[in-house]
C-alpha cells in the first residue's frame, strides 16, 4: 500500500494507567470493525492492564483502516492496535 504514511497509528500510549507498574495488556473486545467510519474521540476498543479496564479513542476522524492485534492478543505499552485513514 503505497499511502501507508497517510494512515494515522492507534495506540496506548496516551491512555496508558499512571498507576500502571506493567508494561503489558490485552485487548478485551473491539467495538468497531474494519472499514468502520470513525469520529475523533469515538472509543475503538477496551483493553486490561492489571485488572484495569481502558478505552482506547480514535486519535482523529476517519476509517478504521486495519485492526492490527485480534481480541485476547497481548501487547507492550506504546504498541500499534490499529491504523486509521484519515479524512
Amino acid at each position: 500500500m503505497s499511502a501507508n504514511d497517510e494512515r494515522v497509528a492507534v495506540d496506548t500510549a496516551d491512555v496508558w494507567p499512571d498507576d500502571a507498574d506493567e508494561d503489558e495488556g490485552v485487548v478485551v473486545n473491539w467495538f468497531l470493525s474494519d472499514g468502520s467510519r470513525v469520529e475523533e474521540g469515538d472509543a475503538l476498543c477496551e483493553y486490561q492492564v492489571e485488572k484495569v479496564s481502558v478505552d482506547v479513542p480514535a486519535p482523529v476522524t476517519g476509517t478504521l483502516d486495519e485492526i492490527v492485534l485480534e481480541e485476547d492478543d497481548e501487547f507492550e505499552r506504546g504498541d500499534v492496535l490499529a491504523w486509521i485513514r484519515p479524512e
